[in-house]
Formats: C-alpha cells, sequence, structure tokens
C-alpha cells in the first residue's frame, strides 16, 4: 500500500504557491520570506510593517493549527539543538547574500521564469543535497 504523507507536501506546494501568487497580486511584491524578515530587521520596511509582520504571524502561527490532523510528528530531523541552532545561522545568512530564499526564488522567481531566481534555486538544490551528503553520509551527525 501506498503511504499517504505525500498529500501533506502536495498540499503544502499549493499552499504556498497560493500565498506567492496572492502577495503578488494584491502587493505587486514578490512574496519572498527571507526579503520580508529581512526588511523588518534592517528596518526598511517602512510603509509595509504591518502587512509584513502579518505575513511573517500567518507563516509561524498557521502550522500549529494543523497538528490535530496529525498522529505523529516526525520530522527526522536531529536532536542536536547546537546543529539545528547553526544550520538557522547559516540558512539566514545565505538568504541574505543570494538576496532571497526559496520562496522568492524558487516559488516565485521559477513560475516567472526569471534566470536569477532559477539558477538561485539549482544552487540551492545543489548545496543542500550536498551538505546533506556530508553531514548525514560523511560524517554522521545527522
Amino acid at each position: 500500500m501506498i503511504e499517504q504523507d505525500w498529500i501533506w507536501g502536495f498540499i503544502g506546494g499549493l499552499m504556498i504557491g497560493g500565498a506567492g501568487a496572492l502577495f503578488l497580486l494584491v502587493n505587486g511584491r514578490i512574496m519572498g520570506a527571507s526579503g520580508i524578515l529581512g526588511s523588518l530587521v534592517d528596518g526598511t520596511a517602512r510603509g509595509t510593517r504591518g502587512e509584513k509582520l502579518a505575513f511573517l504571524a500567518g507563516l509561524i502561527l498557521f502550522p500549529p493549527l494543523l497538528v490535530p490532523l496529525y498522529e505523529t510528528v516526525d520530522t527526522r530531523l536531529t536532536d542536536n539543538m547546537l546543529l539545528l541552532a547553526v544550520a538557522g545561522l547559516l540558512v539566514g545568512f545565505g538568504t541574505r547574500i543570494a538576496n532571497g530564499c526559496t520562496s522568492g526564488h524558487g516559488v516565485c522567481g521559477i513560475s516567472r521564469l526569471s534566470p536569477r531566481g532559477i539558477v538561485a534555486t539549482l544552487v540551492y538544490i545543489l548545496a543542500g543535497g550536498l551538505t546533506v551528503l556530508a553531514f548525514r553520509h560523511w560524517w554522521g551527525l545527522i
């Protein structure tokens, strides 16, 4: 029998794509979570601060609402909190260097056939694959 967990990824993808399209339609700007957060942190959000805070609040508060739909939640992540913290910082640093994250480049950039978004997404995927190869298979850390 085929496991049905794939449906959650499908639904999540539809929700992210829909949110990106709605954000572009309503605001005329690309929905990039790291750019939205970055503009709040560095103070460049100015007149759009409220909508950006609302976006991030929804991004953080909506997933816990789905918990009752799950019997168990197994992210298959490591229990090493230091490793998770370092990984989070590296992801944040990388998204600032790349001027965007997977929601901006991957979802919104590729859907608009943006060469920059396509290249950035390919680099993200390659870097992620190499990271898993190194940390899981070579070093056994995750």
